[in-house]
């Protein structure tokens, strides 16, 4: 086999292979061995028939053409990994020459990753937020707690912001009442803004027993946008009271003793939550400066598969919660052109950070192991909400293990850079790092927990992080195929 590799791009390369026809005897053989099993010729078994009553039967045309579908995904995978291209999706295949008992010559283009070094990694600087926990952050803390046991008590006086009330509404269109818009006893704070517009406006000022009518803008049923008379009746008021911040608060709300206790327990909780902060958003700012220090062509097709997977998902989360993209584009205060350019800088960043992670681990020989690959995937199941075995199932069953050791190995590859970064909060403070040995005890333990009931990973083969980086490779030869079969 001959093959001539073509750079059209930084970003996209055209291999030109020439086979003889010697070269498709294995091809050539499982074509005949399947055509045999499906053709029924007289005198022999099924499977049994000789090739050139094959040929004779369904023609030699077909026979070639089998053949040469089956041989064209083989020949382009040994192509690609003897002339070390790292390809990205499927080829565009064009068969040129097709000459019976002489040659096989056909054309593939493809995307594929640029060639690049990832030099500056180490000693990237980032600040982040302080860690500290003030007074003021710790009493709101336990304002929410607060909350939780307060309780309600009736309020002889008129009608406040903040106030619960039980309540009756009416509706009426042009003095005709409407059934269907009418509740009663229904219990609501004031102030929330949480139903219909002017209703805290009337509420505000009445006593218990008092009736009022509004003019409002009905929403939801079959009769909203329309304008009706609401009669809202106010049967009681009651304020919340908050319980004192004491010990004996304490003692009801948490296992300790003594406010000064529990406040200290807050006090560390929430500098362990910041601390988590700190490191994610270290985490964060240092890949966006690496991705910055780096110029890297970025192949369009696989931006635009990156754009088209973001929207998809957006529309999905929507969908789930009944938004219309128009609700959300309001509610993030974004127009249609804000969005589409937030959306392509966005896959642009991602594609060209996998692309770097990748490379960063090909240059330091990273790899993922059968405990961190488990690791991942109980982490990812807690995430969305399913058992580790289920999900361990299913990345096998679709075949996207490869994906799963990928984001692995990514992951190591920005802890790497991570753990050489200089991180220091705004006041100037170093933010001290776990050490290599506590990460990897630490992680020892959490993949040894994550490993129980996830057997089914045992079987999987590991991908090489060049062969593991596209979805899209796993189902590599049953697409050259396809394009071969239609380049026909």
């Amino acid at each position: 086999m001959k093959t001539v590799v073509e750079e059209l791009s930084p970003t996209r390369v055209k291999l030109t292979i020439e086979v003889p026809f010697e070269e498709l005897d294995h091809a050539f053989d499982v074509t005949y061995k399947s055509l045999a099993k499906q053709v029924r010729i007289k005198g022999f078994r099924p499977g049994k028939a000789p090739a050139r009553l094959i040929d004779r039967y369904v023609g030699r045309g077909a026979v070639i053409s089998e053949a040469v579908n089956h041989a064209v995904p083989e020949l382009y995978n040994e192509a690609i990994q003897k002339e070390e291209i790292f390809a990205l999706g499927q080829p565009d295949v064009e068969v040129t020459k097709l000459e019976d008992n002489d040659e096989l010559a056909f054309t593939a283009e493809v995307d594929v990753r640029p060639k690049f070094e990832v030099a500056d990694y180490k000693g990237i600087e980032v600040t982040v937020d302080s860690a500290e926990v003030t007074e003021e952050q710790i009493d709101e803390q336990l304002g929410f707690l607060r909350e939780r046991f307060s309780t309600l008590v009736g309020a002889e006086r008129p009608v406040e912001d903040g106030d619960h009330v039980s309540i009756d509404l009416s509706a009426a269109i042009d003095g005709e009442k409407l059934e269907d818009v009418a509740v009663s006893g229904y219990s609501y704070e004031v102030g929330t803004n949480t139903m219909l517009e002017g209703l805290d406006e009337t509420l505000r000022g009445m006593e218990a027993g008092a009736e009022a009518t509004f003019t409002t803008t009905l929403v939801g049923g079959e009769h909203e946008g329309k304008e009706a008379d609401v009669t809202v009746t106010v049967h009681s008021v009651k304020v919340k009271e908050l319980p004192e911040l004491d010990d004996e608060f304490a003692q009801l709300a948490s296992e300790f003793d003594t406010i000064d206790e529990l406040r200290g327990d807050v006090r560390k909780r929430m500098t362990e939550v910041r601390r988590l902060q700190q490191l994610s958003s270290a985490r964060d700012k240092a890949l966006e400066k690496l991705i910055e220090s780096i110029e890297l062509p970025l192949p369009d097709a696989v931006v635009d598969e990156e754009i088209q997977r973001r929207r998809e998902s957006l529309e999905q989360q929507l969908a789930q919660s009944g938004l219309t993209k128009e609700a959300y584009l309001e509610s993030q205060e974004k127009t249609e052109e804000e969005f589409e350019e937030e959306l392509t800088t966005g896959a642009r960043s991602a594609v060209k950070a996998g692309f770097i992670l990748d490379q960063l681990a090909i240059q330091e020989d990273l790899s993922a192991d059968q405990g961190e690959l488990s690791q991942y995937v109980f982490e990812q199941a807690q995430r969305m909400g399913v058992s580790p075995d289920q999900l361990a199932q299913h990345l096998v069953q679709s075949n996207q293990i490869r994906v799963a050791f990928t984001e692995v190995v990514r992951g190591k590859a920005m802890d790497l850079v991570l753990s050489s970064a200089k991180v220091t909060d705004e006041d100037g403070n170093v933010i001290e790092q776990e050490t290599a040995e506590e990460k990897s005890a630490k992680a020892a333990a959490e993949a040894a927990a994550a490993a129980e009931g996830l057997e089914v990973l045992e079987d999987a083969e590991e991908a090489p992080v060049a062969e593991a980086t596209e979805e899209a490779k796993a189902d590599e030869d049953e697409g050259t195929e396809a394009k071969a079969d239609e380049a026909k």
